[in-house]
């Protein structure tokens, strides 16, 4: 039997409570599907209601008593980041925060504060949402990155990409900063004393809703390179062991175990020496701060 955790590695979470963002389609749905069938209450935080509410009534076919609920959640829309914050807050404590809403490569689009979507969404809502509610976070903080991370490069010059605008490199940029996020948020929990650690996880190349904005050639051909990589279900293999793993410890990375982790059962995954670099980190920390006007007080 081949090593690494799958779906069926995840023991009872009864009594446990996981708010996923983007749980209505993908490895974010697979996740809040595996995470009800353990009996966990699952919090699917979702910028369109109708769909939540369609992912939901999906998930309770095969488990009419899952304890699930809906979260309304923009991460392209500060300001809604804060009110759905307030609501998280307002109710009960979260064991897990798994952040794995993104997008990717999407033609040029800015969200409502004027940046770029793909680093306004994937890392700035995400930092900010983070930030407002980790205090009420008891175990862990996931945070999803990519294998685009290894060919990402920090660049703050042009954040509403008013002067140019390529979507592989804005996405690259975005998973890196996740992962810059994930240790140093790691980092200041645990210099505060916090028993809540971050850990990151990637899918690997799972064929989910998020290649939608691949272009015409490649999007029509993925059904024909399906057997090659992960269905929805097994690239959240990482998300289920970075928020369940019985082993697993802060400042973790998982991902698939295959040949360029691209598929198979999860495990430790590589980082670059960037992705683990404390200084780029901080820097990011700050502009963080100021970006999204949000102090995590960390």
């Amino acid at each position: 039997m081949s090593s690494g955790f799958t779906a069926d590695d995840v023991g009872t979470q009864t009594g446990r409570r996981f708010l996923v963002t983007g749980a209505n389609a993908g490895i974010g749905f697979e996740t809040a599907r595996v995470l009800a069938s353990r009996g966990a209450h699952v919090v699917l935080a979702c910028r369109d209601a109708r769909r939540a509410e369609a992912a939901m009534d999906r998930i309770r076919e095969d488990l009419p008593a899952a304890e699930l609920s809906f979260q309304p959640l923009d991460l392209a829309d500060l300001d809604q980041v804060r009110g759905a914050a307030e609501a998280v807050l307002a109710g009960p404590r979260i064991d897990v925060l798994i952040n794995n809403a993104g997008v990717m490569i999407p033609p040029k689009t800015l969200t409502k504060q004027g940046y770029e979507l793909q680093f306004g969404v994937n890392h700035l809502g995400t930092f900010a949402f983070t930030g407002l509610v980790h205090a009420h976070v008891d175990d862990r903080i996931v945070i999803t990155g990519s294998i685009a991370h290894r060919n990402g490069a920090m660049d703050y010059s042009d954040l509403s990409a008013s002067r140019s605008y390529h979507n592989w490199q804005r996405y690259q940029m975005s998973k890196l900063a996740n992962l810059l996020h994930m240790f140093e948020l790691d980092r200041r929990l645990s210099a505060a004393g916090r028993a809540t650690q971050a850990i990151g996880c990637h899918p690997g190349v799972a064929l989910t809703e998020l290649t939608r904005h691949l272009p015409f050639p490649l999007r029509h051909m993925t059904p024909l390179a399906a057997p090659f990589f992960n269905s929805g279900a097994q690239g959240a293999w990482p998300t289920l062991q970075a928020a369940t793993g019985a082993h697993v410890q802060g400042g973790d990375y998982l991902g698939p175990q295959g040949l360029g982790e691209v598929t198979g059962r999860s495990g430790p995954a590589r980082a670059t020496r960037d992705a683990r670099d404390p200084k780029l980190a901080r820097e990011l920390w700050q502009r963080s701060i100021e970006l999204s006007g949000v102090d995590p007080g960390l």
